[in-house]
């Protein structure tokens, strides 16, 4: 029917070089005669058509600048910088191509212009995929059991169609959601290397306003048992009841039971009912589940690889060094190697006592591989393992505290200070003063040395070397 008489040409706009401008001026139009904020008050005239038209063609005339189209594309051959002309043209194609109708308004005595019926359709499916979804997913499976049971109640026929339509969409939501899915594992396997932190957030955004309320509120299993129970009693209803809906029925829905598979029009449209919500609760409500299970799965996969990745770059810092000093020259790699050094040194190496490590016996192995009972942990050593802790706690002080501490003590003598000078009156007193030449050396601020003396330092705890402890800077420090 759309290529005879005056829609023999209808998808000709829609296929030229400026497809894409005609389309985004086909959602404005629509968007003005029936969209939600359309005026119904007046007409659409042509100078108020040219209005509509002017922003989109003033949007893409930077990117339709130097096309030249075909010699039958009536819009390719037009200067795109003469937008009265483009305008011109673009509304004589849509009224030929039977897009648009004239009729006249006889309150202004003008020519005014709507969408043809077909014109109206296709310009709302063109409106709708670009228009971000308003209204609750699911919310279909509510509307069928509200519509069987306002059915039931008024004995109404034209109720009975509107379950039948939402029992259609219930399918249609479902089958919508499982592509959407299906879409986002696609879109992960083909940009792997990339981490899909913008489509993660999309999917968590999009189901905490839609397919939550999906699976809680308005989940087709809740609303099941409901829809069964209505069309059993619909089923059950008095017969003169019955020959009124299915006359009513008749007359309304000569859609309905096509080949006459059923005795009734309401037995059939019954039926249908009920199995199109079976089918979504069997087949594509668990389809929906699975499709987002994999998303999830797959996509929390990625996102932990990546920030494994991301963590675990430090430890690569070693061959990542090696690497550049062997592409650097001499002087380059000593430079970069004085620098790494000054970096170093402040570190830690500390080295594990080979007592540590003993190996089990081939009878110990065999008992750690036989034992399939996880053992119960009693609270003796529950106690045990948390006393081992504190005692471990107890005599680790940070080489920072210690640091800070030697420097509040330099500041309050205003002087250097020897290691056998330091007071000693508590266990930790006495562990800083044991750990306080490693904590001068590690220190990253590097503004305290510790010169060794030839004296010893001797008290009731240990014996070792003395040190004598300043700033580097001591004129600069003692102003400060």
């Amino acid at each position: 029917m759309f290529f005879e008489a005056e829609r023999q040409n209808f998808f000709r706009p829609l296929s030229g070089k400026r497809r894409e401008f005609v389309a985004a001026c086909l959602r404005s139009l629509y968007e003005r005669l029936h969209g939600p904020g359309a005026d119904y008050s007046q007409n659409l005239h042509r100078d108020n058509l040219r209005d509509v038209l002017m922003p989109i063609i003033q949007e893409y005339s930077s990117d339709m600048v130097g096309e030249i189209g075909a010699e039958d594309d009536e819009l390719g051959g037009i200067d795109s910088s003469d937008a009265q002309q483009l305008a011109g043209a673009l509304i004589r194609a849509l009224l030929k191509d039977g897009w648009l109708e004239t009729f006249g308004d006889r309150v202004g005595l003008v020519t005014a212009y709507r969408f043809t019926r077909p014109g109206k359709l296709f310009a709302e499916a063109l409106w709708s995929l670009s228009r971000l979804r308003t209204r609750s997913r699911q919310r279909n499976v509510r509307g069928c059991r509200n519509a069987l049971e306002a059915a039931r109640k008024n004995v109404d026929a034209y109720d009975l169609v509107d379950a039948y339509d939402y029992a259609e969409k219930v399918i249609s939501d479902l089958s919508e959601g499982v592509d959407y899915f299906q879409e986002l594992v696609r879109r992960l396997m083909s940009e792997a290397s990339r981490t899909p932190w913008d489509e993660f957030m999309e999917f968590l955004d999009r189901f905490e306003k839609d397919f939550k309320k999906q699976m809680t509120a308005d989940n087709v299993e809740r609303h099941r048992q409901s829809i069964r129970e209505t069309i059993h009693k619909l089923r059950c209803i008095e017969q003169g009841q019955f020959g009124m809906l299915e006359q009513q029925l008749q007359d309304i829905a000569t859609w309905a039971n096509p080949e006459r598979q059923a005795n009734s029009t309401l037995d059939w449209m019954l039926d249908r009912i009920e199995e199109m919500v079976e089918a979504a609760c069997t087949t594509k409500h668990p389809e929906l589940l699975k499709a987002m299970n994999i998303y999830v799965r797959r996509a929390t996969s990625i996102v932990q690889q990546a920030m494994l990745l991301h963590s675990g770059k430090a430890k690569y810092n070693y061959s990542r060094a090696i690497a550049m000093v062997a592409d650097l020259k001499e002087e380059q790699q000593t430079r970069l190697l004085s620098r790494i050094g000054e970096v170093l040194a402040s570190a830690e190496v500390r080295v594990l006592d080979p007592a540590s490590f003993k190996l089990r016996s081939a009878s110990q192995r065999r008992k750690a591989l036989a034992i399939t009972v996880q053992p119960r942990v009693s609270r003796d050593s529950r106690l045990a393992a948390a006393m081992h802790r504190a005692e471990a706690g107890a005599f680790a002080l940070s080489n920072d505290d210690i640091a800070d501490s030697l420097r509040r003590e330099l500041r309050l003598r205003n002087r250097p200070v020897r290691l056998s000078t330091l007071p000693i009156k508590t266990a930790a007193d006495v562990l800083q003063a044991m750990q306080a030449v490693e904590a001068i050396r590690s220190s990253m601020a590097g503004d305290i040395k510790a010169t060794k003396l030839s004296t010893k330092l001797t008290n009731d705890f240990y014996s070792a070397d003395d040190y004598q402890i300043e700033f580097k800077n001591e004129p600069d420090n003692r102003r400060a």
